[in-house]
């Protein structure tokens, strides 16, 4: 149901508030249910697109802004070319340690005195504004982050341009959703949207980007906010194809189809890529919360972890700014293995440091570099151990890489269609999603809360982690609503009520009150009628002044609950759709509730014994 309240005399999903019998009788025909799109889909259909191709040119600005940075930081020239921090470190020398250090000051002066959510990596920031703040992010954000993350990833930190783009994406979306007329779903909607479109944007992946929005931002699927998210996507995708062309991210040479033995050793290999995810996690979290603990103001910490960032450059330049390079040659196998070890864990060191302490910058980029290197050497290990199985360590090398995301940011199909997305390679496919079924497995063993959702859930904010059908939404009102009803008559006197109410000896709350046809009049409350200065002789129909507020028997139980909540009621009469109406029943918050019975007792263990003797009954 939407979330704004309709006027008294609209119909909501099949609730019609009915002022008169009259208009019980011609309201009957409504449906229970309108249709899952409507107008104002389409309105967010139309704004989806606009934001996503805003948000393809953002994304291209953006990857401008880091080249410029990156040319001024470490070449001391004018350009927006594309430039790797990595080519200026032999001349630079010990020089190379103090630009990332500048750069993370001016991060940390921007974050104190600009926006403090411009902090970390914006998608747990995303997250926390979609489930405490209906979707708002302050407007200031949509500018200060890309702006903070250019100068951080610019000046030598080890992050990908892609975070930074999503949490734009994100802000744009949800300041769009805040300057027009808009509910707190539809901002949802369009700050995902934004989001996406920005993944869309940066990889050309608008298959894994709309996933990933449901998975992390979303918490729903709906096709009141699946289509524009999608629309959004492909918008940025396809104009990111004008800009960048049609080739993938991650070129590699083709791959051929595994054999079922290589199929289990992948599989086998993504459980152990969930339990780096676990450690992973974990580290980056000590590490902050080591920061934490630290004496002196949040705002220096970036420039501390800018000093380790210096350094592992000095000796590891690759691990220095985006370095997409490094993925696509560890996906190619063209490091040797020496050289994946000592960069994956230099650039692991690098980033959890530098993402720990505070500064602006993400996890994809870093975590597809760490992952890609483990998987390459551990498919090299098992080529090594048993060349029987008929392992590919590119293919490992992609399992690790997508596994390793899946069981850190639990977004498991996102990252498996990912992975073929920015390689286009099928015969990955079956590989990537047995890996990252089995990290998500672990994952969930071992970690309570993933890398996206364990800062959000220390303030205390509750993250969905499963997404089940509304088991109210599944039972029709009939099902549970109290049969047998005593009614009051709208003829009969206050002073007859009142003594209805005291022989109920306090068990009964309320009352509809009918005509002499049977027609309901409206409802009312012990605290209606138990008033001391109420005329005795007043009919009951002279107390009643606002419409009769009723639900359908063939409505669900959802919409019957939405409904209370609107009007603030604790009951509510229930009418057939036959012509006249007719009174059936009534149903009540405690009947709500039962409408849960049927989800916790699909969660119980059943005695397969039982279950046979039941069938047998039948």
């Amino acid at each position: 149901m939407d979330e704004r309240r309709e006027a008294e005399s609209a119909s909501v999903d099949g609730l019609t508030l009915a002022p008169s019998l009259d208009q019980v009788v011609s309201a009957a025909q409504v449906p229970a249910q309108h249709s899952v799109i409507d107008g104002r889909t389409l309105q967010m259909c139309a704004v989806a697109v606009l934001l996503g191709a805003v948000a393809a040119f953002v994304a291209q600005a953006l990857l401008m802004l880091i080249a410029l940075t990156t040319n001024l930081a470490f070449f001391g020239r004018l350009s927006v070319g594309h430039a790797s921090p990595a080519d200026a470190v032999p001349a630079l020398g010990w020089w190379v340690v103090p630009i990332p250090v500048v750069g993370a000051l001016v991060i940390g002066l921007m974050a104190r005195y600009g926006s403090k959510a411009i902090r970390g990596h914006g998608i747990p920031e995303a997250m926390e504004q979609v489930l405490t703040n209906q979707s708002r992010i302050p407007a200031r954000v949509t500018f200060l982050k890309p702006v903070s993350s250019a100068i951080s990833i610019g000046t030598g930190g080890p992050f990908g341009a892609e975070g930074p783009i999503i949490a734009t994406g994100g802000a744009l979306g949800s300041l769009i959703g805040q300057l027009i007329k808009t509910t707190g779903a539809e901002r949802k909607t369009l700050l995902a949207a934004g989001a996406a479109a920005g993944m869309a944007a940066t990889f050309g992946s608008p298959v894994s980007a709309v996933l990933l929005a449901i998975e992390l931002l979303l918490f729903e699927y709906r096709p009141r906010s699946i289509i524009p998210v999608a629309l959004a996507c492909v918008t940025a995708a396809g104009i990111r194809m004008g800009f960048e062309g049609t080739e993938p991210v991650f070129a590699m040479t083709d791959l051929a189809q595994p054999p079922t033995t290589a199929l289990a050793a992948y599989i086998l290999l993504g459980g152990v890529m969930g339990l780096f995810a676990v450690l992973v996690t974990r580290a980056v979290y000590a590490i902050e919360d080591g920061f934490e603990r630290l004496p002196i103001h949040w705002m220096w910490w970036p420039a501390i972890g800018a000093v380790a960032v210096g350094v592992v450059g000095r000796f590891a330049p690759d691990t220095l700014g985006v370095g997409y390079y490094n993925i696509s040659a560890i996906l190619s196998d063209g490091l040797t293995l020496p050289a994946v070890v000592f960069l994956c864990g230099m650039k692991f060191v690098s980033w959890s440091i530098a993402l720990g302490s505070g500064t602006s910058g993400g996890t994809l980029a870093p975590l597809f570099t760490i992952g890609g290197g483990l998987g390459a050497v551990m498919g090299a290990g098992l080529v090594a151990l048993a060349p029987g199985l008929g392992v590919d360590v590119r293919i490992a090398a992609l399992v690790g890489m997508a596994s390793i995301f899946a069981g850190a940011s639990r977004a498991m199909l996102a990252s498996a269609v990912f992975a073929f997305e920015t390689t286009l390679q099928p015969f990955g496919l079956l590989p990537l999603l047995g890996s990252c079924s089995a990290a998500y497995l672990v994952s969930c063993l071992l970690m309570r809360n993933s890398i996206m959702t364990e800062k959000i859930s220390r303030r205390g904010v509750h993250t969905p982690a499963e997404y089940v059908a509304d088991p109210l939404a599944q039972e029709l009102v009939r099902d549970i609503a109290t049969g047998a009803v005593d009614t009051l008559l709208g003829s009969q006197t206050v002073a007859q009520a009142q003594a209805t109410f005291t022989a109920s000896d306090g068990g009964r709350q309320g009352y509809p009150v009918v005509n002499e046809a049977g027609g309901l009049i409206g409802v009312l409350t012990r605290r209606d009628l138990l008033t001391p200065t109420l005329d005795g002789n007043l009919p009951l129909a002279e107390l009643i002044r606002t419409p009769p507020k009723f639900v359908y028997d063939d409505c669900t139980v959802r919409q019957a609950a939405d409904h209370m909540v609107n009007h603030n009621i604790g009951r509510l009469p229930v009418m057939t759709r036959a012509t006249p109406p007719r009174l059936v029943g009534m149903v009540t918050r405690s009947d709500i509730l039962s409408g849960y019975r049927r989800r916790l007792s699909e969660g119980s263990m059943e005695d397969p014994s039982i279950r046979l003797f039941k069938r047998r009954r039948k």
